[in-house]
């Protein structure tokens, strides 16, 4: 925070509680550009945005002017040192908090989300989106699992989960603003992974499940994928086939969707039609083919038919269904599922790889 001391910086410094965050106070240009290229955000006042565009600083990204009024120097001072935003306060005090607090919790390398779906019914994306979250866990980093079925049964059953404390979706409020991930890690049940943490599930309870879809909304669903989205998390979607508003969401936030399809000729039919709605979202589509296969259908096979790129092939998982039942976490193994959930992960993380980086 470069600025004048007094009454408006005393003003931002009030905001910045709100957020949660401290900000490191400079009021002289060199300590300024010692911080300028590291600092996750550099909020500047109209003196301090015109002796830094004298300066010479360099563009970047995060640097926002706050006014007190309508002053049109201001605009003047933000296209001269390439800021992103002008905050005109009091009208931009909530714009300001969420910034300052997205500040506090964006990390480095930002997360990913990532959409699983089944080609028909019972084709166990359910069961792979757990796998999937369970892996990133199993990697030392954190997943947020998000059921987005209301008719699913609630995800919570696929963790052995059901009877932990902690909100599912009826009780979770979220309006169209922002949620730090710390919140849900609070409030969700987080389920340990071979004895550790880092895995938080936000599922439909059963009286959920009952009801007619109308819990959670899209806004919430793209509410709880920026958050994870924001403190550097995996956030698994368990997405159903048929169109609803928080699969809708979720796909429009993902930065991958996964279609797994047994290998039938008939389910191999009925993906197409589920490919063809997703592909409208934009979102990068690949496949995953799950065994046995019947009729000798192959997942080249499957592959060429749906236009898609074959991700993994998975053999089918002994003793998964009694495991299932047994309230066993799924992909804790080195078996077929574990290792297919870990092949997306890599693609995931690719998918988010700038330009030109290394593999």
């Amino acid at each position: 925070m470069v600025m004048t001391p007094g009454g408006l910086a005393d003003e931002v410094a009030r905001l910045a509680a709100a957020a949660g965050c401290d900000p490191q106070r400079v009021t002289d240009l060199a300590t300024a550009r010692e911080q300028w290229n590291c600092a996750p955000l550099i909020v500047l006042d109209i003196d301090a945005a015109r002796a830094s565009a004298s300066a010479g600083l360099p563009r970047r990204d995060g640097v926002v002017i706050v006014s007190a009024g309508g002053d049109p120097e201001v605009w003047r001072s933000a296209v001269a040192v390439g800021a992103q935003h002008v905050a005109v306060l009091p009208d931009a005090e909530a714009w300001l908090v969420g910034a300052l607090a997205d500040a506090v919790e964006s990390p480095a390398d930002p997360g990913r989300v990532l959409a699983v779906l089944g080609g028909r019914g019972g084709a166990g994306a359910s069961v792979f989106a757990t796998a999937v979250a369970v892996a990133v866990v199993e990697a030392g980093r954190h997943a947020m699992l998000v059921d987005c079925d209301a008719l699913g049964g609630g995800l919570d059953l696929a963790l052995g989960a059901e009877k932990m404390d902690g909100l599912r979706w009826s009780g979770l409020a979220l309006g169209g603003g922002r949620v730090p991930a710390v919140a849900l890690h609070a409030a969700l049940p987080t389920p340990r992974v071979g004895g550790r943490g880092g895995l938080t599930v936000l599922s439909y309870g059963r009286a959920d499940c009952e009801r007619d879809g109308s819990v959670p909304d899209g806004v919430a669903v793209r509410t709880v994928c920026a958050a994870g989205r924001r403190a550097g998390e995996t956030v698994v979607c368990d997405v159903p086939r048929y169109p609803c508003e928080p699969g809708t969401a979720a796909l429009e936030s993902a930065d991958l969707a996964v279609l797994e399809v047994p290998a039938e000729v008939r389910a191999c039919a009925a993906a197409a039609a589920v490919a063809a709605r997703v592909r409208r979202y934009g979102v990068s589509l690949q496949l995953v083919v799950r065994g046995p296969a019947p009729g000798g259908i192959t997942p080249a096979d499957i592959s060429r038919a749906l236009d898609l790129p074959l991700l993994a092939a998975m053999r089918p998982q002994p003793g998964l269904a009694g495991a299932l039942d047994r309230g066993a976490m799924p992909g804790r193994s080195r078996g077929p599922l574990a290792i297919a959930a870990r092949r997306v992960l890599v693609i995931l993380d690719d998918s988010n790889r700038p330009v030109g980086a290394a593999a």
